[in-house]
């Protein structure tokens, strides 16, 4: 597949970091890496969908985000001299694949390339962007907006590219409140008016957008 985030690279470097991936296999339920773990490699997701999990302080387990084929996480172990841990559990939600460089590996990478140093800055500059923009979301944005722009991130996830057709998501409104920082109760008066509107269908454990167009707009 192609990886927009290597674009940075050559074709001799993407080829050359790519032949020092290792290819791992996970089952639904299973979990990558676990929170509070040394971090010592990056996962390219080449297949399947995870979720990204924090413990909170009350010992709760919330939802945080939900990472497709394409998306990356552990790039702070990628960093000179940084002994990171893991600040998130990523659990498989389908049987899913990663590609996984370690952070010797990376180190060679480097020595031989020096376009993997861009990588690096690629990876940590996509990282701030997404983290500020999650800031002004919960700072500024309503709760509606919010549920919309998560159900289109979603959509998105899980519709690949059947455009504005339908796209169901297996999850639950529980993690849909988890991922919008709302209350399950107040996402689903969201959701229920959505139903009403005809931009979503309601499932047992599964959200059906229908109108990814509709959804899309109203996010912005």
């Amino acid at each position: 597949m192609e990886w927009p985030l290597l674009a940075s690279l050559d074709d001799e470097e993407r080829r050359q970091l790519l032949a020092t991936t290792r290819r791992r296999t996970f089952a639904r339920g299973e979990v990558l890496v676990h929170e509070g773990d040394p971090s010592d490699s990056l996962h390219l997701v080449a297949a399947g969908r995870l979720a990204v999990r924090v413990s909170t302080a009350d010992g709760d387990t919330v939802t945080l985000n939900v990472l497709g084929r394409g998306d990356y996480f552990g790039e702070l172990s990628l960093l000179d001299g940084h002994q990171p841990v893991r600040s998130a559990t990523v659990v498989a939600l389908e049987p899913a694949e990663t590609l996984s460089l370690s952070a010797a590996a990376f180190d060679e990478l480097r020595r031989r390339h020096r376009g993997a140093d861009q990588l690096l800055l690629t990876l940590m500059a996509r990282r701030v962007e997404d983290l500020s923009a999650r800031l002004l979301e919960a700072l500024y944005d309503g709760l509606d907006r919010r549920v919309f722009r998560r159900l289109a991130e979603l959509a998105a996830i899980y519709g690949g590219d059947a455009g504005d057709g339908p796209a169901t998501i297996p999850l639950t409104q529980e993690h849909l409140a988890d991922l919008v920082g709302g209350t399950r109760p107040s996402v689903n008066q969201v959701l229920q008016r959505l139903a009403g509107e005809g931009v979503v269908e309601l499932g047992r454990g599964r959200i059906t957008v229908l109108d990814r167009g509709w959804l899309t707009r109203k996010s912005h």
